[in-house]
């Protein structure tokens, strides 16, 4: 039987012309690895007769990274942060996430950095896509 422990979960990013190869992330907060927004799939607008109608509609996911102190991949979101300062661009992710306790795996592409506060690090992706673990 397997837990629904969270300590065996593996994340990798690659940031391309920067990090080429995938960098596994390291030193997780106890409580919170990582949060994922929710995300509207439908956009909806009711007519003035009360009738609701809708659509699919792509949207951005938002994944927050929280991290330690001490933790060694601090490096590696502030060096992405920095180097797209100095060059005034920004360099896209990809990543994986594998969850063997649930079974799950994901890929993300097309990642940008959008926001960093002490520890806590945001990805805007283009998709999230469950995987066959």
């Amino acid at each position: 039987m397997s837990s629904l422990t969270a300590a065996n979960a593996v994340i990798t990013l690659a940031v391309a012309n920067l990090f080429p190869t995938p960098f596994q992330l390291q030193g997780f907060s106890a409580d919170n690895i990582y949060d994922l927004d929710s995300v509207d799939q439908v956009e909806t607008a009711m007519g003035v007769d009360g009738i609701l109608s809708g659509g699919f509609v792509y949207n951005p996911i938002n994944q927050t990274f929280v991290l330690q102190a001490d933790s060694p991949s601090i490096a590696f979101f502030e060096t992405w942060a920095a180097t797209q300062v100095q060059a005034k661009d920004v360099y896209t992710a990809n990543g994986s996430t594998t969850l063997p306790s649930l079974g799950r795996s994901y890929i993300s592409t097309k990642g940008f950095l959008v926001s960093l506060q002490p520890r806590r690090f945001a990805i805007r992706w283009q998709s999230v896509q469950s995987v066959p673990n």
